[in-house]
């Protein structure tokens, strides 16, 4: 059997999406919490509906047809992976904006409060997940915010104690995730990179509560993690401060003995020492082999390189290729160039 190869979240919207994404530098409407409100809530009538299913099949369809064996459904709904998840949970407030300081003072930004008891509505997930799996046969992955990202990407105004706020998130979080499990989604993903910023939290209580967010869920659902290291609002940018490459180290062992099956990683735009891999001695490791905020096309025998350097340190059984996150500041192009080269490297391997 080759390398399995998946994709995390984000694929570049087609053109006709009425939802903006944030990844795209001239996106200011998806960069701002309320005027993206008001954006989305615009897309319940059934003829932008229509288009959103249209475009969720055609991102599905493009990354089965290139050889993708786990896509994502490319999140073409959501103007960012944090605040389309927000927007579905009881005592986030998109109307009252707070000021904050984001991702160790990379940058300022204007984000939702937390103005209450943070809890789950009705299930929206499952129908998302529903409209990209009926296009293909592949298993579709769905992907969710993390309690501490969540958290660092809003302002709390309302919880006096941080950890029962992150309890708080995971309960709600578990409730969207039980439904995609009911449902048959066999691959749900949780995206904290939030935990490479800040590993003491993540130790001290943020694994504890991803083992909360997949608490009773069935044994044949893929549980997975994605932890990446943050990117530039801009492709080719090398001034962006992302977190130290280290914290896996620190995470790797507590994570490794996680209620978790798959750990995604970065090692494109930061490569690791990969003796790193030797720390996961259970789960599933996704490798991020191509760059998501870099325009080169990284070669077939570049891609095959790195995973054959990876194959060095873990079985390869539990080794897939990913890129190292979404894929939203890509063009279309270049998307599909760099995903076939990694499908391309992952056979040959």
């Amino acid at each position: 059997m080759p390398i399995q190869t998946t994709t995390i979240g984000a694929y570049p919207k087609p053109e006709y999406v009425p939802i903006p994404d944030w990844f795209q530098e001239d996106s200011t409407v998806a960069k701002d919490p309320t005027r993206a409100l008001d954006n989305c809530n615009t897309c319940q009538d059934p003829e932008t509906m229509e288009l959103l299913d249209r475009a969720t099949r055609e991102v599905v369809l493009e990354q089965v047809r290139l050889g993708i064996d786990v896509p994502t459904d490319g999140e073409v709904r959501r103007e960012n992976y944090i605040h389309y998840h927000c927007r579905n949970m009881d005592g986030i407030d998109f109307t009252r904006l707070s000021r904050k300081v984001m991702r160790d003072g990379q940058w300022m930004a204007a984000v939702p409060t937390i103005t209450g008891p943070v809890k789950a509505r009705d299930a929206f997930l499952v129908r998302d997940w529903q409209v990209a799996q009926a296009a293909v046969e592949q298993p579709v992955k769905m992907t969710l915010p993390g309690p501490l990202t969540i958290m660092d990407s809003t302002y709390n105004s309302f919880y006096e104690d941080e950890r029962q706020l992150a309890v708080d998130l995971a309960t709600a979080l578990n409730s969207e995730v039980r439904n995609l499990a009911q449902a048959g989604c066999l691959w749900i993903q949780i995206d904290e990179p939030i935990f490479a910023r800040e590993p003491d939290k993540a130790l001290a209580y943020g694994i504890e509560n991803i083992d909360r967010c997949f608490y009773g869920i069935p044994a044949k659902v893929n549980r997975t993690i994605h932890i990446c290291c943050g990117y530039p609002d801009r492709l080719d940018s090398d001034h962006y401060q992302k977190a130290p490459a280290e914290s896996y180290f620190r995470l790797a062992p507590a994570l490794d003995e996680a209620a978790i099956d798959v750990i995604s990683l970065e090692d494109a735009h930061q490569p690791n020492d990969l003796s790193l891999l030797e720390l996961f001695k259970h789960r599933t490791v996704i490798l991020g082999v191509i760059g998501i905020a870099r325009s080169r096309i990284e070669s077939v025998d570049e891609i095959a390189s790195q995973l054959r350097n990876a194959m060095d340190h873990i079985d390869k059984e539990r080794l897939m290729a990913a890129p190292d996150c979404g894929l939203g500041m890509l063009g279309r192009r270049q998307v599909k160039a760099k995903l076939a080269n990694m499908v391309k490297a992952a056979r040959i391997v």
